[in-house]
């Protein structure tokens, strides 16, 4: 029977070259020079600006955003934690979300159900799979899901006829 999973899943790899691009990027512009600010991972869940001043972090984080973009990183999987407020510098975490969570996952079942096409969604851990009798039923699903706001990114994969 065929059948497909939906993931959500990041390529870190690509994360860890747009992050060392933003911190490059830092070295060279005028507005950060002397001022210690930079870019690192935490734990390949999340990545960290440092900066001295809470205006400073926007500049950081859009600095991160067109890093991010040009790597082909959906903006949709990053989540802003609070400011932490040190003495003399200040810092703020992004969270890298990956996988999908129940929650969402039984929204996007409950969307695949009520679409009315003849498929079968069940949840597997952080992922979903997706099987039908037609490979164009699946189809739909796919654009369906494509065209729907999720709240972050999805892939399919493991396409199986």
């Amino acid at each position: 029977m065929p059948s497909f999973d939906v993931v959500s899943e990041l390529d870190w790899h690509e994360v860890s070259n747009a992050v060392d691009q933003a911190n490059r990027e830092l070295t060279t512009r005028y507005d950060f020079k002397g001022v210690k600010a930079s870019f690192e991972i935490k734990d390949k869940t999340s990545v960290v600006m440092h900066a001295e001043a809470e205006p400073q972090l926007t500049q950081l984080s859009d600095i991160l955003n067109q890093k991010l973009v040009k790597r082909g990183i959906d903006l949709k999987s990053l989540e802003k934690e609070e400011v932490d407020r040190g003495s003399m510098r200040v810092s703020q975490a992004i969270k890298m979300k990956e996988g999908i969570e129940t929650a969402e996952a039984k929204k996007i079942v409950k969307m695949i159900k009520d679409s009315k096409i003849k498929v079968q969604a069940q949840i597997q851990g952080d992922q979903l799979r997706v099987t039908g009798k037609k490979r164009d039923d699946l189809q739909q699903v796919m654009s369906l899901l494509r065209g729907a706001d999720l709240g972050q990114p999805v892939q399919f994969t493991n396409f199986r006829d």
